[in-house]
């Protein structure tokens, strides 16, 4: 497979479905980003971000059980993949060694004006 950088959104999303493991499903994962972030998270974008993961093999899907509040249709639950894991890995490094090479004085918050 060839390697593939994840975007911001993307790397929430599978964390969420991580966290949420067995019980990650549209709108759990929804809730659980929504919950983290504080932020509002429209269904489409959800959707294409989870559609976008499955094609590029970092996640996997699987139906449920159809139930009857959902009028008889079943939940697609989602899982991350090998591939999706090492992608999140690959980010989590990515993420750390820039935050590592930041220099302290670069937090500085102390301003001289002239």
């Amino acid at each position: 497979m060839r390697r593939t950088q994840l975007g911001e959104f993307e790397e929430v999303v599978m964390l969420a479905v991580g966290i949420l493991h067995e019980a990650a499903y549209g709108v759990s994962i929804k809730k659980e980003i929504e919950s983290r972030t504080g932020r509002g998270v429209s269904v489409g974008a959800l959707q294409s971000a989870l559609k976008r993961l499955d094609e590029k093999g970092f996640l996997r899907s699987r139906e449920g059980e159809a139930t009857a509040e959902r009028a008889g249709r079943p939940k697609k639950y989602f899982s991350i993949t090998a591939e999706g894991k090492k992608a999140l890995e690959s980010a989590r490094e990515m993420r750390n060694s820039m935050w590592n090479d930041i220099p302290n004085m670069a937090f500085d918050l102390k301003v001289t004006f002239l």
